[in-house]
């Protein structure tokens, strides 16, 4: 079984995702995760979707935007860490992602459905790394990271924006 990351294997402004994820089965938790993120998303209405509890926020379908972008990056980094590739692998500015997108004109049911895609490949990536893959490192954004940190930033990541969602947007839109 996938063990826990140590805090020395990725960077500070990690742990807060990484605490969200409960002990156990990765993939177990991952596969709940996505149950539980497609249930909260499903539950918003088109119009809902274009909510912003601020001025200068994402509306919700945004946050899903980049939930799924970030999964996305963040899979491509455990490939290649999990690889043994040593190149060092550039961050990203999640603003110009959002901007680019223009996924607020989408319907929210196929951001879901990307969001799903992602994850579920996600999944089979992690269920094909071989042990030995896991502690390897690499270089993302200037910061040293291992391939099982990665793995436990993705859930971490989606579970912080679901909480977003439902303590300032959903909590706002009642």
């Amino acid at each position: 079984m996938l063990q826990r990351p140590l805090e020395n294997e990725y960077p500070e402004y990690y742990v807060p995702y990484v605490n969200l994820v409960s002990n156990g089965d990765l993939l177990s938790i991952l596969k709940e995760n996505l149950d539980t993120t497609i249930a909260l998303f499903e539950g918003i209405s088109e119009e809902e979707g274009h909510f912003r509890y601020a001025p200068g926020k994402w509306s919700i379908k945004e946050v899903l935007v980049h939930m799924t972008d970030t999964e996305r990056i963040m899979a491509y980094r455990l490939l290649r860490i999990g690889r043994g590739d040593q190149t060092p692998l550039a961050g990203f500015d999640e603003n110009d992602y959002i901007n680019g997108a223009q996924f607020d004109k989408l319907p929210i049911k196929n951001i879901i459905e990307d969001f799903a895609a992602v994850r579920k490949a996600t999944i089979t990536l992690i269920q094909n790394i071989p042990e030995e893959a896991w502690i390897k490192k690499g270089l993302a954004n200037d910061k040293e990271i291992t391939t099982r940190a990665i793995a436990y930033i993705i859930p971490g990541h989606a579970i912080h924006h679901c909480n977003i969602i439902n303590e300032r947007y959903l909590h706002a839109l009642k």
